[in-house]
């Protein structure tokens, strides 16, 4: 199930060091939830048609230089009518200070007012950088979530089949684990997928028999990670007798998370597979066919022609 997120605005003050002039409450009660940032020219001349409230409001010098050139009967009318539709907070951006009647009626109406030195296009691509990461669309997984040669594979399938266990030998020979039994995905762009543990699990894998062992202490820092981007997953699952699995490759396998398609695989589970190992040449077969070599591919092209067909 996708979950809604939200940044707190104490978090983006800590994050962005703004300096706070009004608070309608402390910045830990008031929240962020959409990535868009916008700049109230037109609110400001009064269009109201487009107003995003949710969004945050950066006032630059531009819209200051509108502001002082009006009269101040004129300048409260246009301030009173912007921050009485309740923008989430305003952000007075370049070093520009707060108007007096935009504190009045920041005052009155219960809206956040900020103020940062940066120039209004930094705050705005910094801003916009962090809550599409922050507010990225979400969801947990049932899985294991590794770093293998670069690329990062969720490992999923029921409980028991193995994946803690992958993940503990894949971090001895050098790899990373990222997440166990729970992981947190985020959608941070149209084609990009990052995941993460949970706070509390972080670091952490269940291990039937011996219980919770921390990876970072028994492994060093460098066998833990994050964050990582998903590359592809691997659905582990128990060897069925006469079943037919994919012994060549051809069926290019996807899966759909969050609106992305993703390569997928299965692999088939029983004693005496070397569930690393293969793993491993997972990991490396999918790198190489994003930088466009396909084996399965070429071994039917060179068949193919060995047996006098043309394609």
């Amino acid at each position: 199930m996708e979950e809604k997120n939200r940044i707190s605005l104490s978090s983006l003050i800590k994050e962005f060091k703004l300096e706070e002039i009004y608070l309608p409450l402390t910045a830990e009660e008031i929240f962020v939830t959409v990535p868009e940032v916008d700049r109230p020219g037109l609110a400001l001349t009064g269009f109201f048609d487009l107003f995003e409230t949710s969004r945050i409001q950066l006032i630059g010098n531009a819209e200051c230089r509108y502001l002082t050139n009006m009269n101040d009967e004129d300048r409260d009318l246009h301030i009173r009518n912007f921050v009485a539709h309740k923008p989430v907070t305003i952000i007075m951006t370049s070093g520009n200070k707060a108007y007096p009647e935009l504190i009045k009626y920041c005052e009155e109406f219960g809206v956040p007012l900020l103020s940062t030195d940066e120039s209004t296009s930094a705050t705005m691509a910094a801003l916009f950088a962090s809550l599409n990461v922050h507010l990225a669309p979400c969801i947990t997984r049932h899985g294991v979530l590794v770093e293998v040669y670069g690329e990062g594979i969720l490992i999923l399938g029921d409980s028991g089949v193995g994946k803690s266990e992958t993940a503990i030998e894949l971090v001895k020979r050098g790899h990373r684990l990222i997440a166990d039994d729970a992981v947190e995905i985020k959608r941070v762009s149209k084609k990009a997928l990052v995941g993460q543990a949970p706070e509390i699990l972080r670091h952490y894998v269940e291990l039937r028999g011996i219980g919770i062992i921390d990876v970072r202490r028994l492994y060093g820092i460098s066998a833990v990670k994050d964050t990582e981007k998903l590359d592809l997953v691997i659905n582990l699952e128990s060897w069925v007798q006469g079943k037919m699995y994919d012994r060549l490759g051809l069926d290019d396998q996807t899966v759909n998370i969050l609106g992305i398609e993703l390569p997928s695989l299965t692999i088939p589970v029983r004693p005496g597979r070397n569930l690393a190992i293969i793993l491993e040449i997972a990991a490396m077969n999918n790198r190489q066919k994003k930088m466009g070599y396909n084996t399965a591919e070429e071994f039917n092209k060179r068949l193919m022609a060995m047996m006098g067909i043309e394609e």
